[in-house]
């Protein structure tokens, strides 16, 4: 865990993630990212400079071979951590009522939605989200090959309409790092009910990506190095605020 708090405290700094005062929502899928990342947002409290609250999240989609959740409740109990689950019938909507052909797409756009309105219940003024480097590289290589488009997530982004921060913490860590940290700490990561689990195009680029770093090395870094040297999508901690 000491590996991983370190390199989010760094992306935390570099990037001003959280100010003295902050409550931070950390959304919870039961998956070791976002388990790792609660778990060492809620130990830097301990050393921190700045001050600040967290609090967990989940959203329970409504899988038929759901989670379970006593185990993630018990963890956020051991670590004083106020936790929260909020029952949804995404799972319903996207693969029964919608039978989309692009499910992960829509899937990941109402659960934000919903984490956001969440947060906001919560009386959170900023949302942590378990995205690690590896991710970055992959949603960069996504619009890159399927869009056309130079494009990634935010280490940083305002929401304005919902007047809320979403952070990235783990940016800077690579998923190895990631789930080191999860299996160390013997953290309660649940099996993820999605049908889409293992079959997506993240998946494929994840993939993708392994092979490509057999004869380019340190791929993943030079693609996050690039974003930050070119000022995409926010990169750069000197460029202007971001806003959605």
């Amino acid at each position: 865990m000491q590996n991983l708090m370190s390199r989010m405290r760094a992306a935390m700094e570099k990037y001003n993630m959280i100010e003295d005062g902050d409550r931070i929502a950390v959304g919870v899928s039961g998956g070791k990212d976002s388990l790792a990342l609660l778990v060492a947002l809620a130990q830097m409290r301990r050393f921190y400079p700045k001050k600040y609250e967290v609090v967990g999240i989940t959203l329970d989609m409504g899988f038929e071979n759901g989670a379970d959740w006593a185990q993630v409740k018990a963890l956020c109990e051991q670590h004083n951590i106020e936790y929260v689950i909020k029952k949804t019938e995404l799972a319903k909507v996207i693969f029964e009522y919608r039978k989309e052909d692009n499910p992960c797409s829509l899937c990941a756009k109402m659960r934000r939605g919903s984490l956001h309105d969440a947060a906001k219940e919560m009386g959170c003024n900023k949302l942590a989200l378990g995205h690690h480097m590896d991710d970055a590289a992959e949603t960069f290589m996504m619009n890159l090959l399927s869009g056309g488009r130079i494009e990634c997530f935010r280490p940083v982004t305002y929401l304005s309409r919902k007047d809320i921060f979403v952070i990235r913490p783990m940016v800077l860590a690579r998923e190895g790092v990631v789930a080191s940290a999860a299996e160390r700490n013997i953290l309660p990561v649940q099996k993820s009910g999605c049908p889409m689990d293992g079959h997506s195009e993240r998946e494929n680029m994840k993939n993708l990506l392994n092979t490509l770093e057999k004869d380019y090395p340190h791929l993943r870094e030079k693609i996050i190095g690039a974003l930050e040297r070119g000022s995409i999508s926010g990169w750069n901690p000197d460029s202007p605020m971001n806003t959605d």
